[in-house]
């Protein structure tokens, strides 16, 4: 232990570094066990948990076991911790208690001494137990005696540091045990110092790291102590906690760049911003770069050097990580970074330098990363190198561009010196890479050493950068990889080799409308076709850039300049013509037609108004725009009238065109909307606001590629149309912006003109559109005459003067000063004329042309109008007035609905009023000067009033009502209402009707009434002739006087023949009827005349005195209030004299009290069967047995019904009589027969008994 001291040799910071465990006592002892030590300590996982709740984690343990020396304990300062002993061990196999005391004991305190000294505290004392000693010396104690010996001496307390191994070599299971718990106790021992040592150091790390702000603070010290960190991390292969520490050196050192360029600047980074000497790129391919770190330590490094350093750190961790694709990411991050941190800390470096840094540094990650991965992982993953490949790519070119190995000369000797400079930065090539053939260092120098080195790496590079985005679908990448390639081959003077890039990249561009790039890309076409020759595609690509605002004004009138040069050259030797897309030169706004509605009659004149924008950005004169028209005939063009076209047409006569984009035809207005929202980061801490901003959640649908199946900017190869149809307009300028343009036509055929192409001539350059969409038409027509008459109104009214217009369209026809429309008179409708008749001459576009008075001459059959002249394609409107006689239909019928008609009239006028108008037609023929076919029109009339009659009865008193109902929409005056019988002159008709004219509105009634008064016997029916006097209420004194309004009616057997009266009598000794009582019903059945001649019909019998008919009498109560008992019908023979009286009694009960009305009486002729049988049975026969046939063809007052619930049933289908024959009831007119006691009630009274009580009110 006292040997002099030996220097300590430098510490190799490699994975092979492990915990260091001294060892103290018997060398060869530990010698011996050292071999089966060193295999058993690692195998065991261990689990450590550390502090500030970090998760635990298993781990295996090695260590460096070294001979103890009192040099390897740590000084006061020294925080190394690969140097720093974790654990001390003395080893001994003593088992003789004087050697114990002689030697053991004494070297034993002198070990402790030294540790207490250096305040080491984590110790342990093994004792081998070695059997064969043991029985070698038979006087020694037993071994328990030396072991309690140390732990009494030593332990004390702590007698677990005391650890005894049994036979350690030999292989039993007392051996076994005794390693386990050795191991047990020593990988224990180990974990507590490391976690004790380690927070120990994490604690000072920290608060020096806490110190950053104070003024002699220095980055690079605390980063060699922070690496100290990762470094024992990577010891104890925790390579996740190691990388975590490089990462936070690289975001303390980011943040304080970034501060510097804020102006917060700190003091230490003055020694990592002086000059940049050496770009030799990164280092790789050994775990430490040793050179490199110390010039960190000595704060001698640069920007490029502490990055260098960091990242080769970073890389190697992420490696052992197996995560080789992060180390592609995190290297293309650091290029870009690194280029920005020089710019915001200016430090000051050579012209190229850092492109070749990045070159270089770009090649060593990817054979560092092919270094360690095999092929098919390698091309599965391109999507992480390519990035690299395209960065390594753009930095050869920007080298080869400054060193002048891109131009056509070649590098002149200012280049040369330059690139002795940047090879001079190289320095020498690094002993790693010097036996390999393809390293970057070769690399650059061989692609600086000539043009052709250099074309020959460049387009390597360039064509493997494209493979690779095209593999995996990056086709905007590798479209700008193609564009840098294009430049290249346009500075080389390889036109031809560029033009198919540029084709590509603006294909794309195009397809995904980006404006920006899309110019661009197009002024290095420009410059390629004008290279090349190509004409026509340079003259279009520079019509696209003239009229690209995205390009300065001068390149604008430089490109179109271009244009009108090549148009006035080959003015003077014309040759073939160039056709162009319009939408480059111009595009159209709107188009107008006049007439608005697009049609024109045969020789008129269309006018159509294009507004053109011109895109140009100087005034262009134009030798004609010229518009080819397609002409058609359709096979139904016998429909396209002027009217039809007009209901097909738009009416204000303008189409607007779509506006093109054509620097973007796939425009982003067909992408979906924007989905934006805001992202915050906060603090885990003190919920702090760190950073904010918009993260975009459908950018894979905006961003998703878009291709076309063709190139966008090739010829489109439009063929010019030719045609006889051509409107046509010469010699304009286009103004920058909107241009009014007018081209006129005359109509020649008939048909559809459909608007095909435009064309604009600019010399020998044709700008063509050779679809106009939306579809522009504009039809001819060549019209028939025709004759139209049509009412007013909704409806004509017969009886009053109505107008009717007459629409006269001329079509092809001239009508001259003579033509005339003959009306041939309708017998019931009149034609009026009147002087101040009026026509009017209007144009097809219904423009007044003229008013001139209208001649009508008429006489009895004939009505004559003569036209007034008009040109063709024109209308003559003018109105007439017609009158119809009001005349109802004739009507017959005794009923109090005589006079009904069916209407014929239009559906419509049953949903305007309750009851629909009777209509009457009337056909009118009229001869017209073009035809010689005459022209049948029918005008239909409604009747405006509903005629009914009724007649009424007094006794023998007879009256006829008549109801007038006004069913139109009119209000009339009606006066002087008449009632005639033309063939009785015995009969009078006395009016009871007020004098005074009735006032009836619409959907009202006025009735009118007249009493018939006769000196000898009436006649059986009656021909009533109904007029009277109408006028409109609203109008004033009509032109011509109005015809009475007229209605016929007959009435039959009106004359009354018989007089019922019934009575009802209360039971003998009561004054009124009970209800529950039989009261007594008298009838009694009067004749009021003679023999008349209605009397003369079957059921009439001649006896030697008198004439006789058989009656039916029938009691009925259908309201239910009486009940009658026994027989309610009978058969009576009544004599046919007058005064004649036959009486019936019968009984009925009332079944209410009140006031009950009578029952009704109903009488019917009795008309005897037309058989040989008939004369066997007499009419009471027929009567009791029940068989009836009634005859009720115009009475429905007749229930059967209630005679059956009387018991007097009257069965048509009784079984009992099948086969005889049966008598036929025919009830007798309402006017023949009159009840006198219609109305008549009677009072019935409750009876005494009843507990509930009904009454009946009526």
């Amino acid at each position: 232990m006292d040997a002099p001291e030996e220097p300590l040799p430098p510490v190799i910071y490699t994975m092979e570094n492990k915990p260091i465990v001294t060892c103290a006592g018997d060398q060869n002892l530990f010698t011996s066990i050292y071999p089966t030590l060193s295999q058993q300590l690692p195998r065991e996982p261990m689990e450590w948990r550390r502090s500030y709740g970090r998760a635990p984690k298993m781990i295996h343990l090695e260590s460096n076991f070294v001979q103890f020396k009192e040099e390897l304990l740590p000084k006061e300062g020294n925080k190394a911790l690969l140097t720093f002993p974790f654990l001390h061990i003395y080893w001994t196999e003593c088992c003789d208690t004087e050697v114990y005391k002689a030697t053991v004991k004494d070297d034993l305190t002198k070990w402790q001494n030294v540790l207490k000294a250096h305040s080491s505290v984590d110790w342990l004392i093994v004792v081998v137990e070695n059997d064969a000693k043991k029985k070698n010396k038979t006087n020694i104690l037993p071994r328990t005696s030396i072991v309690d010996k140390i732990r009494n001496d030593f332990c004390n307390k702590q007698s677990d540091r005391c650890v005894v191994l049994s036979d350690p070599l030999k292989d039993s299971s007392r051996t076994q045990e005794s390693w386990n718990a050795f191991l047990t106790k020593l990988r224990t021992s180990l974990l507590m110092s490391f976690t004790k040592n380690l927070g120990r150091f994490e604690d000072d790390m920290r608060t020096l790291r806490e110190k950053r702000t104070e003024p002699g603070w220095s980055f690079c010290d605390y980063f060699m102590v922070q690496e100290e960190l990762a470094f024992v991390f990577e010891m104890l292969q925790q390579f996740e906690d190691a990388l975590v520490q490089y990462d936070e050196l690289d975001a303390l050192f980011s943040q304080y760049v970034v501060n510097f360029g804020a102006g917060d600047g700190a003091n230490w980074l003055t020694f990592f911003c002086q000059p940049v000497k050496s770009w030799d790129g990164l280092v790789l391919r050994k775990p430490i770069d040793m050179e490199k770190r110390e010039l960190i330590q000595r704060q001698e490094a640069t920007v490029l050097d502490l990055r260098s350093y960091l990242f080769s750190r970073q890389c190697t961790l992420l490696l052992f990580l197996q995560r080789p694709w992060e180390v592609a990411q995190r290297a293309l991050e650091l290029l870009h970074s690194c280029v920005q941190e020089l710019k915001l800390l200016e430090v000051s470096v050579p012209p190229g330098a850092l492109d070749c840094w990045v070159f270089l540094s770009c090649l060593e990650v990817l054979q560092r990363i092919e270094g360690c991965c095999d092929r098919a992982q390698i091309d599965s993953n391109i999507a992480h190198t390519v990035g690299l490949w395209s960065y390594a790519t753009e930095k050869l070119k920007s080298l080869g561009y400054l060193c002048g190995l891109v131009s056509e000369k070649g590098p002149n000797s200012e280049d040369l010196n330059r690139i002795v400079d940047l090879l001079a930065g190289l320095g020498a090539e690094r002993p790693e890479t010097a036996n390999t053939a393809q390293s970057p260092y070769k690399k650059l120098r061989e692609a600086l050493s000539s043009v052709e080195a250099f074309e020959k790496h460049y387009l390597d590079l360039s064509h493997a950068a494209i493979e690779m985005h095209t593999s995996i679908g990056r086709t905007r990448s590798a479209r700008l990889v193609g564009k840098d390639l294009a430049e290249f081959y346009m500075r080389k003077k390889s036109p031809e080799k560029a033009e198919i890039y540029l084709q590509g990249a603006l294909k794309n561009y195009l397809a995904e409308g980006w404006a920006l790039p899309i110019t661009h890309t197009r002024k290095q076409l420009a410059e390629c076709q004008k290279h090349l020759g190509q004409t026509e595609n340079y003259l279009q690509t520079s019509s696209l850039l003239a009229s690209d605002h995205h390009v300065t004004e001068e390149e604008r009138k430089h490109f179109c300049q271009e244009i009108l040069s090549f148009a006035s050259r080959q003015t003077d030797s014309p040759g073939h013509k160039i056709v162009l897309p319009l939408h480059c030169f111009a595009q159209l706004r709107d188009l107008h037609f006049t007439p608005s509605n697009a049609v024109v009659h045969v020789g008129g004149v269309l006018s159509v108004d294009i507004t053109m924008c011109s895109q140009m950005p100087v005034p262009v004169h134009v030798e004609q725009i010229a518009i080819n028209v397609h002409f058609s005939i359709e096979k139904n063009n016998y429909r396209k009238t002027a009217e039809w076209l007009t209901k097909h047409k738009t009416s204000n006569g303008i189409i607007n065109f779509p506006t093109e984009t054509s620097p973007c035809p796939a425009s982003q207005n067909n992408l979906p909307a924007l989905e934006l929202y805001e992202m915050f980061e906060r603090s885990p801490s003190d919920n702090s606001l760190n950073t904010t901003g918009i993260i975009c959640k459908n950018a894979h649908m905006l961003l998703r590629r878009q291709e076309s199946s063709a190139s966008l900017e090739t010829p489109s190869g439009v063929a010019l149309e030719g045609g006889a149809h051509v409107l046509k307009c010469n010699d304009v300028t286009l103004q920058p912006g909107a241009n009014r343009l007018m081209f006129r036509t005359q109509a020649k055929e008939p048909g559809t003109y459909t608007l095909r192409q435009l064309c604009v001539s600019v010399g020998p350059v044709r700008f063509v559109l050779p679809h106009l969409y939306p579809l522009v038409q504009y039809d001819v027509y060549s019209q028939e005459p025709q004759l139209r008459v049509e009412p007013l109104a909704d409806s004509l009214l017969a009886g009053i003067p109505q107008k009717v217009k007459f629409t006269v369209t001329t079509g092809h026809y001239t009508v001259k000063n003579g033509d005339s429309l003959q009306l041939s008179n309708a017998e019931a409708m009149l034609i009026l004329c009147h002087a101040e008749n009026r026509a009017v001459i209007y144009s097809n576009t219904r423009e007044k042309a003229s008013d001139v008075l209208l001649r009508v001459q008429s006489s009895d059959k004939v009505t004559s109008i003569s036209l007034p002249a008009a040109p063709a394609y024109h209308m003559i409107e003018f109105e007439l007035e017609v009158l119809s006689l009001p005349s109802a239909p004739v009507t017959g019928g005794e009923s109090s609905m005589l006079g009904a008609t069916e209407p014929r009239g239009k559906p419509k006028d049953t949903r305007k009023a309750g009851r629909c108008m009777a209509t009457t037609d009337h056909k009118v023929s009229i001869d017209c000067p073009w035809s010689i076919y005459s022209t049948v029109i029918a005008l239909t009339f409604s009747l405006p009033f509903r005629t009914t009659h009724s007649l009424l009865s007094a006794g023998t008193r007879k009256y006829i009502q008549v109801c007038v109902q006004n069913l139109s929409e009119l209000d009339f005056q009606l006066s002087d209402g008449n009632l005639v019988d033309p063939g009785s002159a015995d009969l009078q008709l006395v009016p009871l009707n007020a004098k005074s004219p009735q006032h009836t509105h619409s959907k009202q009634s006025v009735f009118f009434v007249w009493e018939l008064k006769w000196a000898r016997e009436p006649p059986p029916s009656l021909h009533c002739q109904f007029s009277v006097g109408f006028s409109p209420a609203s109008e004033g004194q009509l032109s011509i006087p109005l015809k009475p309004y007229t209605y016929e009616f007959q009435v039959e057997n009106f004359f009354t023949l018989y007089n019922v009266r019934a009575e009802i009598l209360p039971p003998s000794g009561t004054e009124h009827c009970r209800t529950g009582s039989l009261c007594s019903l008298e009838v009694s059945i009067t004749r009021l005349s003679g023999l008349l001649e209605v009397d003369k019909d079957e059921a009439l019998s001649e006896s030697d005195e008198y004439f006789s008919t058989k009656l039916m009498y029938e009691v009925v109560d259908n309201s239910s209030n009486w009940a009658v008992c026994g027989k309610s019908s009978g058969v009576i023979s009544m004599p046919v004299v007058a005064q004649a009286t036959h009486r019936v009694h019968m009984e009925v009960m009332p079944l209410f009290a009140g006031y009950l009305p009578l029952p009704d009486v109903r009488l019917f002729k009795y008309l005897p069967h037309h058989s040989a049988h008939s004369s066997q049975l007499d009419a009471d026969s027929w009567i009791e047995n029940d068989s009836l046939s009634v005859d009720k063809h115009v009475d429905d007052q007749l229930d059967s019904s209630s005679i059956k619930s009387r018991g007097s049933v009257h069965s048509a289908s009784s079984s009992e009589h099948k086969g005889l024959p049966m008598p036929r009831l025919q009830a007798l007119p309402a006017g023949q027969v009159f009840n006198s006691s219609m109305g008549t009630q009677v009072l019935v009274i409750p009876s005494k008994d009843d507990h509930v009580l009904e009454v009946s009110v009526t």
